[in-house]
């Protein structure tokens, strides 16, 4: 179970016995995209408020009361904020998918309708949509980070049209865009 705490001065909450999924759209998701959280009658922004997040026993009404909860959070649990709001920012998906990427464009141009089947064959339970997302924060990041090349037959894509160009649905259907190594 998960504990979370969030403070801003002079206001603090808490949220006792999250799931991980709980956490994942409650706090984290929100949080990591710079968006404001409401919990508790109450609006959090990234900006102005921190948070704590614990990974620990399930607490049962008795070790909740009287102010005893966080207590019995911070003794028993352990503070996981660091890992969590990391491993949300960069999915480890998304970490190995790039270095794959790499290795495959130093071979020689990748297409990018390539990659979405090479990503079926990776989670062949993830849905169509997921694996699109996977490839094209992949694909973003690696031209960002000035480590590959989007091309087209004519010659690369020029860096205002990236945006455009990966979120038209032909760009991961069709065979006329490549990633190349720099």
């Amino acid at each position: 179970m998960y504990h979370v705490e969030l403070r801003q001065f002079p206001h603090q909450t808490r949220a006792f016995n999250l799931t991980r999924a709980q956490l994942d759209a409650q706090i984290l998701a929100p949080w990591v995209s710079g968006e404001a959280i409401e919990l508790h009658d109450r609006r959090w922004v990234p900006d102005r408020a921190r948070v704590t997040i614990y990974e620990g026993p399930t607490l049962e009404a008795d070790q909740l009361g009287l102010g005893r909860g966080w207590a019995n959070v911070t003794r028993d649990g352990e503070d996981v904020t660091a890992q969590m709001l990391a491993e949300r920012a960069q999915p480890p998906a998304v970490a190995e998918l790039k270095r794959e990427l790499l290795d495959r464009a130093a071979g020689g141009p990748v297409a990018l309708a390539l990659l979405v089947e090479a990503i079926g064959e990776r989670y062949p339970g993830a849905r169509v949509s997921e694996r699109i997302a996977l490839c094209e924060q992949a694909v973003w990041e690696l031209l960002h980070e000035g480590s590959v090349q989007l091309a087209r037959t004519g010659g690369p894509v020029e860096r205002e049209a990236w945006q455009t160009t990966l979120l038209d649905w032909s760009t991961w259907t069709g065979d006329g865009l490549t990633l190349q190594t720099v």
